[in-house]
């Protein structure tokens, strides 16, 4: 998934430092051309626990195969890229090939240090919009992004239907179900509120659904969406853990039975299924009525290429970005990482090949960037959004007077 909480905030420190790196060459000091053949390339990421690192080692070391490199790979923990980066930009030491989270990807270029992919024949045609939106800036394509994620009600089977209850498709149908499926220690309803992207993240679909914006908060459409998830809490249907819980202790939480719902995205497939007496189905977070559409965030990263200066090294760079895009990486990608890809015409053959996903692939189609509107400013409504729903969600502001507080704090 998209490693939600920690690296946008870094980002937005990063993005001035890395303007003035990239004055003197974008990390690559003067234009140059490596003498003779490109024997190797030098790659970034943060995919440092398994079965990502593994993934990607294979699939970056068959790219570079068929392109006749040797992949040097160095693999960072998430929470410590974009510093990195900017320590690799500061030295002139740039990666050949970096992966960014899609959210981070607009600030960076908006530095200077990254090479727009047109200067390589490569473009993002036939991609989800959503996904082209989070890797473009100033109107140039700075990135390609194989597999996107994002979330979803996740449910309990046995649960609704000992109580006779359907998956919820509208707001106050969700409502209705949680009420009846609490009881006891049971809550009808998780999700993740915490004080940080993550909680951010969760309420998006909510928000903008409701057709709530981030360029101002404080309207009727995004208290009402907040309003929703207050009066889930205070009615006693979720619990006021929320605002601790990270998305990992919403799904601990209803695997362990605690929760007959919860809000969470595909990546957890892999530790849900390890509980084989759990039965489980996913659909769209409620709509706020019936017929309305599902917007959600899209999550996942995307493969760029650095301005180092050396111009051979960048368009052997630029074929293995191409490379990790292709039909079947993408589809392989997807598969073992239960995510989705990206090329709206691959959607029915990997749902066919991947059922469990046929929620997920359909959601990606109408998912937005979180940058699409703001761009580098994304981090401060980020910000703002995730203030408002802990002082809503704790009672200490009402949810229209916590955005407006947010919004004009």
């Amino acid at each position: 998934m998209s490693r939600i909480p920690g690296r946008l905030a870094v980002a937005a420190a990063v993005a001035l430092a890395l303007a003035v790196a990239a004055c003197g060459g974008g990390g690559g000091g003067a234009a140059k051309s490596s003498s003779g053949q490109v024997k190797s390339l030098r790659v970034l990421d943060y995919y440092n626990n398994e079965p990502d690192k593994g993934i990607y080692d294979k699939v970056l070391n068959a790219c570079g195969k068929a392109n006749g490199v040797t992949i040097q790979r160095e693999v960072v923990p998430g929470d410590t890229l974009i510093q990195k980066v900017l320590q690799q930009s500061s030295s002139k030491t740039l990666p050949d090939v970096l992966m960014l989270d899609n959210p981070d990807l607009q600030q960076i270029a908006a530095s200077g240090a990254l090479a727009p992919l047109d200067q390589f024949g490569l473009n993002a045609n036939g991609y989800v919009k959503g996904v082209v939106d989070a890797s473009t800036y100033q109107g140039k394509l700075y990135g390609l992004q194989p597999i996107t994620t994002t979330n979803g009600l996740f449910y309990n089977k046995d649960i609704l239907k000992r109580a006779g209850v359907q998956p919820p498709k509208t707001w106050e149908q969700l409502k209705a179900a949680a009420q009846k499926l609490t009881q006891g220690k049971q809550y009808g309803m998780a999700f993740s509120a915490p004080p940080n992207y993550e909680g951010t993240w969760q309420f998006l679909p909510f928000m903008w659904s409701n057709g709530g914006d981030e360029k101002n908060i404080a309207t009727p459409q995004t208290t009402k969406a907040l309003q929703l998830l207050v009066d889930l809490v205070k009615s006693g249907s979720a619990s006021k853990s929320v605002l601790n819980w990270t998305q990992a202790d919403v799904n601990d939480q209803f695997k362990a039975g605690n929760a007959a719902m919860m809000v969470n995205g595909p990546w957890q497939f892999p530790v849900l299924n390890q509980e084989k007496s759990l039965h489980y189905g996913v659909v769209p977070v409620p709509a706020p009525k019936t017929g309305q559409t599902v917007v959600s965030p899209l999550g996942g990263e995307t493969w760029t290429v650095p301005q180092t200066g050396d111009k051979a090294k960048q368009a052997k760079a630029a074929k293995i970005v191409a490379c990790l895009n292709s039909d079947d990486n993408q589809l392989l990608l997807a598969k073992e990482r239960q995510t989705v890809p990206t090329k709206s015409a691959l959607q029915a053959q990997f749902v066919q090949s991947q059922p469990s996903m046929k929620t997920f692939s359909s959601l990606v189609a109408d998912a937005r960037a979180r940058t699409g509107e703001l761009g580098p400013d994304w981090p401060k409504a980020a910000t703002k959004i995730y203030t408002a729903e802990q002082a809503a969600l704790t009672g200490q502001a009402a949810p229209a007077k916590a955005l407006e507080q947010a919004q004009n704090g």
